[in-house]
């Protein structure tokens, strides 16, 4: 009998997290939908129909979020996958606070309460095996004097899976970490009318993950464009990038 593989999405209501779930669901997954919009959750099960998914509000901001996860997580029977794509970003010209420690709450504070329940139901409820995967960014390359918030947090996502990582290896646990860094996505994260280069599908870039996912990839740059950018990035001096006027 060939079982059924469970995953639960985190920030499933829109964009990247929306068109993974749909292949997931596509290929007989199980599934634990969250975000904050209940409706929105709502709406997505009744299109996508089916037994097979459970959805649950979960706003990672708040205290108490990791109960929610594992609440998701019971109504499923279990978890083999935990997909976080939860996140917010922002161009902060005037560095603004207000957007600068929400971007932190929601990336960091937020990120690192689910990520790290996820880890600890898998290290203490599943054996130490399972399959953790995270959207980070590009952005976590270099700092950007536009995204002040934005480009920290998702370089912390980058650190932070790479010392569970090792953590997990430590414990002689078996779990997987898939790191995976886009470029610019065309979703409602960019829906802020200024221009940006370089704009990529969202249903190609999904199937990019579902198959990075499948093959247990460890870091994936989405696409080669972004892997080009991404090297010469590195090599800039910090001398030099500090003058380049980035605007988008």
């Amino acid at each position: 009998m060939i079982e059924v593989k469970k995953a639960i999405i985190v920030g499933a209501t829109s964009g990247i997290g929306y068109e993974v779930a749909k292949i997931l669901h596509s290929e007989g997954w199980i599934l634990g939908l969250a975000g904050r919009r209940e409706d929105r959750l709502k709406s997505i099960k009744e299109e996508l129909g089916g037994n097979n998914i459970h959805i649950k509000s979960i706003d990672i901001r708040r205290e108490g979020a990791e109960a929610d996860l594992l609440s998701l997580i019971d109504m499923l029977g279990g978890m083999d996958l935990y997909f976080h794509s939860s996140g917010i970003g922002f161009q902060n010209y005037d560095l603004t606070q207000e957007i600068e420690i929400n971007t932190l709450e929601t990336n960091g504070t937020g990120f690192v309460r689910m990520i790290g329940a996820a880890y600890r139901y898998f290290m203490n409820k599943n054996n130490g095996k399972g399959h953790i995967a995270v959207i980070s960014s590009i952005a976590g390359t270099k700092g950007l004097g536009i995204a002040p918030a934005y480009s920290a947090t998702k370089r912390m996502q980058n650190t932070y899976i790479d010392a569970l990582e090792q953590l997990s290896y430590i414990h002689k646990a078996e779990i997987v970490f898939t790191d995976i860094r886009p470029g610019f996505v065309d979703t409602n994260l960019l829906n802020d009318g200024k221009n940006y280069p370089m704009l990529m599908n969202p249903v190609k870039v999904a199937h990019i993950i579902v198959a990075s996912i499948r093959k247990k990839q460890r870091i994936v740059v989405i696409d080669w464009k972004y892997s080009i950018l991404v090297f010469f990035w590195r090599l800039i001096p910090r001398f030099v990038w500090k003058r380049m006027k980035i605007k988008n």
